[in-house]
């Protein structure tokens, strides 16, 4: 067997450091709308539809929380 090791340096430098902490904060805004806009759809559903796939009304948040954010 061949095992193949590659090392990959972090990036170093201000230039650096500041494109990783706008992109991190544009993933994380792009996250909480996708969270906002699901919570908002699920609410606009009936209880009736809502039990059709699972939920309730109360779980609403919890459930979506996981799914956006993993935990």
């Amino acid at each position: 067997m061949t095992y193949t090791l590659t090392n990959t340096s972090a990036p170093i430098g201000i230039f650096a450091r500041l494109n990783s902490f706008f992109q991190e904060a544009k993933e994380a805004r792009a996250r909480h709308a996708l969270y906002v806009q699901t919570v908002r759809e699920l609410e606009r559903l009936t209880d009736r539809e809502l039990a059709d796939v699972g939920l309730s009304r109360s779980n609403i948040t919890d459930t979506v929380h996981r799914h956006v954010y993993g935990n």
